[in-house]
């Protein structure tokens, strides 16, 4: 081989040695650089986003056709409107990388299309094993099923396509709020794993990690250790007073030049409304998504 070529390939494989050795070091200075206060910061960030989009998804009344599946009629089984607003979105948006994120997951994750633009490097922080923690269906039935009667009006005003659309964001970002429980509990674990591991190991060290999705297992499996030390009764009591007011203050009618309080009091998105929710399910659901990772997180 000619001694050119030769000196091409060393310098080749040296200059992928030095990326995957900077690769590897970024992703260890994300990893350094997640902290409880991090997160927590990104948690509130997200708070704006789903009170945002409740207020949006408020604009229109109920508009039950949306979710009636024989409303709509088209060839193919997509069910209701809603179902094939969200369907046909996550696939152009899996096909535009979005669920090549680790924060990002699918209501309809089967048959989704392969992304089709280059990968991005994102930082390994979680367990590999993440992936597997999906609570989606959950979020789907809490949405439809419990809140949305809370917070918009009854009627039809015949603008479906709009609903779902609406709808579409705010499952999105209650998705990303609630999943972001996983990067929660890693940070959690990272800083009093003294008190997680013994924990963890005490419940699915002899267990295949098949066991510890299993809703049937996970039902019979005592997760109140896991759950006292992941829970901050303050913190939590903080959070939805937090939401509460960014209800009032988002939601409030606001007119140049008219300082009567005629208008006082009438919001957009009832604050209440918001606050219970996170307090009932939100906050809940996020808890389950910590204690499902916990539980593969010495996989």
């Amino acid at each position: 081989m000619d001694v050119s070529v030769v000196i091409v390939l060393i310098l080749v494989r040296w200059t992928c040695s030095i990326s995957e050795v900077e690769m590897v070091k970024a992703e260890s200075d994300v990893s350094d650089r997640l902290t409880l206060e991090s997160v927590r910061d990104s948690l509130i960030r997200q708070e704006d986003s789903i009170v945002f989009s409740l207020i949006e998804r408020a604009r229109f009344p109920l508009n039950a056709p949306t979710y009636d599946p024989s409303y709509f009629s088209m060839p193919g089984s997509y069910g209701s409107l809603v179902e094939l607003v969200v369907k046909q979105t996550e696939a152009v948006q899996a096909k535009a990388g979005r669920y090549e994120n680790p924060e990002e997951h699918p209501f309809f994750p089967d048959d989704l299309p392969p992304s089709q633009v280059p990968p991005h490097k994102y930082p390994r922080v979680l367990n590999p094993a993440a992936v597997f923690v999906n609570v989606n269906k959950k979020i789907w039935d809490v949405y439809f099923n419990k809140l949305l009667p809370l917070f918009v009006a009854p009627g039809d005003d015949g603008n479906y396509a709009s609903t779902a659309a609406r709808d579409l964001e705010c499952l999105q970002v209650l998705s990303r709020r609630i999943h972001y429980g996983k990067l929660v509990a890693e940070v959690k674990f990272r800083d009093e794993w003294k008190h997680y591991e013994p924990a963890i190991r005490a419940r699915v060290l002899s267990f295949h990690s098949y066991y510890a999705t299993n809703d049937a297992y996970m039902k019979s499996v005592d997760k109140k250790t896991l759950m006292d030390l992941l829970t901050a009764p303050a913190v939590e009591k903080a959070v939805k007073k937090r939401v509460a007011k960014k209800a009032r203050i988002f939601g409030q009618e606001v007119k140049v030049g008219d300082d009567s309080d005629k208008n006082k009091g009438k919001y957009k998105v009832d604050p209440a409304v918001v606050s219970r929710f996170y307090g009932d399910w939100v906050i809940p659901l996020t808890k389950d998504v910590e204690v499902q990772y916990l539980l593969h997180r010495l996989d």
